[in-house]
């Protein structure tokens, strides 16, 4: 069961492969490196750009704009540039990904622009995204094989959260000492180093023979990338797992951009719901820690629907009047556990796409993720328009109860044909 550097770690199907040994491999760790300080990057340009926006124009929408302007641009990037990310190295993939982002960080401080043209700028960047985020999915399934792949996705996801922690955190500090322009440049800084450091120190990865085309059929980049994505689609079995994969946390990111209105509502300070907001990456922390290092495969993806629940059902209380605020901060920091259900979805969509097709699929995960959880604040807030935030908060958590109970009679054929421990035998 021991790992050795460079190496993928294995292990018997009923053992759970440590974290430790995930540490060992070598290209893992150039992987989690230049991801969390790529999402520390990220979360921070977002507030620096946010705040840039916000000063300049006073335009409370355009501040948000400019805090979620990287969502939607997802979709056309997945669409035209998709397989991208199986036919190029996940080295220069992800490594470019990072200097674009650096880059980019790097004109807003330097070149003067109108806003729209700035927004715009930063929404075309964002279109090539999903190529680097499948170029990172399909390369931790390469080092990480087998049994040692949910742990690699559940230490993936710990580093993530982390990283939104401290991004968030440093960038209120950064925004506040160095001004937005210059906090902007730390970002450029960190992005430029993972992209760097990535491409550097990454090696080269198997990269699958392309799918076969029909005769008279397309072999660009755009035609494969859309044919692929249809193809995707048209699987019904993979089509159910996007859908259990995106819903459920969109409508809990709608749940969680109405903290800061339901705060000031409630006459509390900013910083109060500050707090609240960091409770729901601690939760993820501990719940991808937990599940992803001491739970066995087979109960991980037995773990799907009550952890669907447990995402949920603490948002109900929300509507109580007077809710205690420490009450409010232990059951975000459950919601935020309940997130990781998607742990136990990994494998069994990995065994549903192409191996041909992997980067894309993941890709086309993480581009329908981000917008969804884009688009759920504009549904959450029009909710909020009809009631109290409060009971806005709990109508969301009806609905991701909702749509668990629509999923239910899909999860338990997800883990069937699974070899091994994903099977749900332990």
């Amino acid at each position: 069961m021991t790992g050795a550097a460079g190496a993928p770690p294995t292990a018997p199907a009923a053992e759970r492969v440590g974290y430790r040994q995930l540490l060992a491999v070598a290209p893992n760790r150039v992987l989690l490196c230049g991801y969390g300080l790529g999402t520390v990057a990220e979360s921070l340009r977002a507030v620096a750009l946010s705040v840039l926006v916000l000063t300049a124009t006073g335009s409370t929408v355009l501040g948000a704009l400019a805090y979620g302007i990287s969502f939607i641009p997802q979709v056309i990037g997945s669409g035209l540039l998709g397989n991208v990310a199986d036919r190029v190295q996940p080295a220069r993939l992800i490594g470019l990904g990072y200097l674009l982002e650096g880059a980019t960080a790097v004109v807003l401080v330097l070149v003067a622009m109108p806003y729209w043209a700035v927004l715009a700028l930063v929404a075309a960047v964002a279109a090539t995204t999903p190529v680097s985020q499948g170029a990172t999915g399909r390369a931790v399934a390469e080092v990480l094989p087998g049994t040692a792949y949910v742990p690699g996705r559940s230490l993936l996801n710990v580093v993530s959260s982390g990283a939104q922690l401290l991004g968030l955190g440093c960038g209120g500090l950064a925004v506040a000492g160095l001004g937005a322009r210059r906090a902007l440049l730390v970002t450029a800084l960190a992005h430029l180093a993972a992209g760097v450091w990535v491409a550097a120190r990454l090696g080269p990865l198997p990269l699958p023979h392309p799918a076969p085309r029909a005769a008279g059929g397309r072999s660009s980049t755009v035609g494969g990338s859309w044919a692929e994505s249809r193809r995707l689609l048209a699987d019904r079995r993979v089509r159910r797992l996007l859908l259990v994969r995106w819903l459920p946390p969109a409508l809990a990111t709608g749940a969680e951009s109405l903290v800061l209105p339901y705060v000031r509502d409630r006459g509390l300070s900013t910083g109060t719901g500050g707090v609240l907001l960091a409770c729901l990456p601690v939760g993820m922390l501990v719940g991808n820690t937990v599940l992803g290092r001491f739970v066995r495969a087979g109960t991980v993806e037995r773990s799907v629907l009550p952890l669907l629940a447990v995402l949920g059902a603490p948002l109900l209380a929300f509507a109580v009047p007077g809710l205690p605020v420490a009450l409010g901060g232990v059951l975000l920091v459950a919601v935020g556990v309940g997130f990781c259900y998607s742990l136990g979805l990994q494998q069994p969509f990995l065994a549903a796409v192409p191996e041909h097709s992997r980067g894309q699929a993941f890709g086309l995960q993480s581009t329908g993720l981000m917008t969804a959880q884009g688009l759920s604040p504009v549904a959450a807030g029009l909710i909020a328009e009809a009631m109290t935030t409060g009971r806005s908060v709990a109508v969301m958590g009806v609905l991701v109860l909702a749509t668990a109970g629509l999923f239910s009679r899909w999860l338990p054929a997800f883990a069937a044909g699974l070899p091994g421990s994903a099977t749900g035998r332990d």
